[in-house]
């Protein structure tokens, strides 16, 4: 049976050069992790520190150890899962290989060798610059080479992540020792029809004896079968009768089938391979109707809504992100009522615990290839290593039921069309070739199971615009960058998987990562912590639209701009919700950040929860109210995405901002699952003004309509009460109290609030749950209260 040797211990890592001290090197991890263990770099996201380690980027480093690769096994192989990224191995002063590629394994033949194990990285800045000077400059977002190496490219910075170039054993490393033949390859074909359960395990062997006769055999559950492998492949076929379906989160439970295959030689199990996988059909519906093309995920028979998240690596340094850490940010996903989460491709494959847990959770994955914002040369070496890493993974990805789409790149075709890379290429190469000829017929033999699509945002052919609204997927950032979020509502796109606004990170988040600055929209910390181009620009001119705040109000102006941050997600949601099943699916800029900094995020870098976050949790239930303008007035759209029906009244209420009920009626509404209803709100309880707003509610939800912004709004000073409660506080009003949010963070950096943004009538009381508050306080939960309050 074959055996594997984790290599953990014993490494060091030095300047190539040997000229610095040996240091204890931690492995998996990488350079800057250990020399920051070793206190020989600060923190890069505390302060301005990451420009002060800039410089570990551009070096080269080793790492070493002693390997004895004896055995009584017939061949022993050193198995490196993930180096980063452009590398030498040598084993005793010989060369075991070079790699140049952050996203693939590697495995050398050690058989009987033993000595020094040396792997030496050149800078990733080396290597690209130089694949750079061979094929010629490619347009990219931003100035670092990122297109011309196999790497993670926000490693080089991004509009929301430091620039920290990575080197190191990033993944784990192992010696696997075995005999006669192992398992190289195992490529499962899971399909479910007509009540069958059908699995294809296409299996690779590598040998050290050609002649031997070798079995696969494969079992599920009670299912069994066995094949002869024919050289090195063989294909073995199961069938279970009626399984029980995996289903994405509210949809169904996710049923999950235990797989092994082993291979034998007679009766000696040679190799084992284990995995867990389960059936479910899946279809992406991007057929032409009267609106366009659509893009609409079909899920065993059933069509959805996707309520996505666009992820991104939770860390620069990959190598941190432990299992338990995957579970507790893709748990806080599920429990905001999110079903798909888009692996962004700037980032990289994630490990193998991130899929388990969408598997878990019932989390769907889009998966990125890693291209983004640039213009790829098409030219060796990258071809092959962009063909190899493709195959690699996904062979590796496919047991996965939550991977439901493999998506060739982030915005390269819209910026071929739209930010003038065509007349700069000039007829170079820029990745066209990749996405639209290599990844999919890579996707279309190895797992056929799934859908491809070219990119994001894709129209699904040259015959439209990338983006157009209309065809295929959509990237909506023209509101953020140049108008108001009211403008989403001029739209309604097929499939929006990319939009956002920013906000800063929560208060504690910020009072650690720039400790002793007096904080400030502009304080220089603020600002080395605001990657965005204008950033600032645009938060402030969004704020002004609707408050009238002064930047020198730090609390104040942190505050609202979570406000906006939220209100303007919500419009967008809303509004794309309302027209479903034209619109087929939303995914927020962005769920996670890789360290504190002012983003697009719901969750910040130290894993806080802004107000965003919780808004999401309303915003992405199965049933939403919400007040939309259609044909000249106002509806109240009843979203249903549960799979029952719904019907009851919605009561509405015309009031003024002083609390008098100016008007109201009920009126009922039958909503069929998954369907929305509209609501016609009669004309005489539309608000006139900016003194009125409409309230509507319905069994528990509640949607508001304020006709103005809030700086014409002439709200009255709020005013309520506080009390602490068990397990937290109450608040009761006694006036209109617009967005009150506590910022439970500020009551104690561990406190959690279980709720966010939430607005009181007159007489009105709410209980706000808080965890981890170590001294509780009335006057402290006053204090850490902020409302919407009267302009100045």
């Amino acid at each position: 049976m074959l055996e594997a040797t984790p290599l953990t211990d014993g490494w060091i890592l030095r300047h190539s050069d040997g000229t610095a001290d040996a240091l204890p090197a931690e492995v998996p991890g990488c350079v800057h992790t250990d020399l920051l263990a070793a206190g020989l770099i600060p923190d890069p996201f505390l302060g301005r520190n990451e420009a002060e380690v800039a410089w570990v980027g551009r070096r080269e480093w080793t790492y070493e150890r002693q390997l004895d690769a004896g055995s009584a096994q017939e061949q022993t192989d050193l198995v490196f899962e993930g180096l980063d990224t452009a590398a030498e191995i040598l084993l005793d002063g010989q060369l075991l290989g070079r790699v140049r590629n952050m996203h693939r394994s590697y495995r050398f033949d050690v058989t009987g060798l033993q000595g020094r194990l040396t792997v030496r990285f050149a800078s990733a800045y080396t290597e690209a610059e130089a694949v750079r000077g061979r094929l010629g400059e490619r347009p990219g977002a931003y100035a670092e080479p990122y297109q011309y190496v196999r790497k993670m490219a926000c490693s080089f910075g991004w509009d929301w992540g430091p620039t920290l170039v990575t080197a190191g054993i990033w993944r784990p490393v192992r010696l696997e020792h075995w005999s006669t033949a192992r398992i190289a390859r195992v490529r499962p074909l899971v399909t479910v029809e007509e009540g069958t359960g059908r699995i294809e395990l296409h299996v690779d062997v590598e040998r050290t004896r050609v002649e031997a006769e070798l079995v696969v055999e494969a079992r599920v559950g009670a299912a069994r079968a066995r094949a002869d492998v024919d050289g090195a492949q063989g294909v073995v076929r199961l069938e279970v009768a009626d399984p029980e379906l995996w289903w994405p989160r509210g949809y169904g439970e996710q049923a999950l089938y235990d797989v092994e295959l082993m291979l034998l030689h007679g009766d000696e199990a040679l190799d084992v391979w284990r995995r867990r996988i389960g059936f479910r059909s899946l279809e992406l519906d991007s057929s032409a109707d009267a609106y366009g093309t659509g893009f609409t995920l079909v899920v065993n028979g059933e069509r959805l809504f996707a309520r996505g998240v666009n992820w991104i690596p939770d860390d620069v340094f990959p190598s941190r992100i432990t299992r338990e850490r995957y579970r507790r940010r893709l748990g806080q996903a599920a429990e905001a009522g999110v079903d798909l989460v888009r692996v962004w491709g700037g980032g990289i494959y994630e490990s193998e615990d991130f899929y388990t847990a969408c598997d878990e959770l019932g989390l769907l994955v889009w998966q990125d290839f890693p291209f983004a914002c640039a213009a790829y040369p098409e030219e060796q070496p990258l071809r092959g290593e962009v063909e190899a890493e493709a195959r690699e993974n996904v062979v590796r990805l496919m047991p996965h039921p939550s991977l439901v789409l493999w998506n060739g790149n982030n915005e390269n075709l819209w910026g071929f069309r739209d930010w003038d890379w065509e007349r700069r290429l000039a007829g170079e190469s820029w990745g066209e070739g990749y996405y639209l000829g290599l990844l999919p017929r890579v996707v279309a033999e190895l797992d056929p199971t799934r859908p491809y699509a070219a990119g994001s945002p894709w129209s699904g052919s040259w015959r439209h615009h990338p983006n157009d609204p209309a065809h295929g997927t959509h990237h909506s950032w023209d509101v953020w960058n140049r108008s108001d979020y009211a403008d989403y509502r001029l739209h309604v796109p097929r499939f929006v998987a990319e939009f956002g606004w920013q906000a800063p990170p929560a208060y504690a988040t910020l009072r650690r990562a720039l400790p002793g600055e007096e904080l400030a929209a502009g304080s220089p910390g603020m600002l080395h912590h605001q990657k965005a181009e204008d950033g600032n620009g645009k938060l402030r001119r969004g704020l002004e639209r609707h408050f009238a705040v002064s930047e020198g109000d730090f609390d104040r102006w942190h505050y609202l701009t979570q406000v906006n941050q939220a209100r303007a997600v919500a419009a967008g949601i809303e509004h794309w919700r309302s027209h479903w099943p034209l619109c087929a699916g939303t995914v927020v800029w962005q769920l996670n950040d890789c360290w504190p900094v002012t983003s697009w995020a719901a969750i910040d870098g130290d894993g806080r929860e802004k107000p965003l976050y919780h808004e999401l949790r309303r915003l992405y239930a199965d049933r939403l109210l919400t007040v939309q303008e259609r044909g000249g007035g106002l509806v109240v759209a009843v979203v249903n995405q549960a799979a029952r029906g719904w019907a009851g009244e919605v009561t509405l209420r015309r009031m003024s901002v002083d609390g008098e009920v100016l008007g109201g009626a009920s009126v009922g509404f039958t909503a069929g699952a998954r369907e929305v209803a509209l609501v016609r709100v009669p004309r005489e309880l539309e608000p006139a003004g900016a003194k009125e707003f409409l309230v509507a509610d319905a069994q528990g939800l509640r949607a508001l309509r304020f006709p103005a912004p809030d700086r014409e709004i002439p709200y009255p000073r709020p005013e309520f009460d506080v009390g602490l409660v068990p397990g937290g506080i109450a608040v009761t009003a006694h006036t209109l109290v617009r967005d009150l949010l506590l910022q439970a963070d500020r009551l104690d950096p561990d406190a959690r609030a279980d709720r966010g943004l939430v607005t009181l009538l007159p007489g009105e009381r709410v209980t706000i749950g808080v965890s981890g508050w170590r001294a509780p306080d009335a006057a402290a939960a006053r204090a850490a209260l902020y409302c919407v309050e009267p302009a100045r």
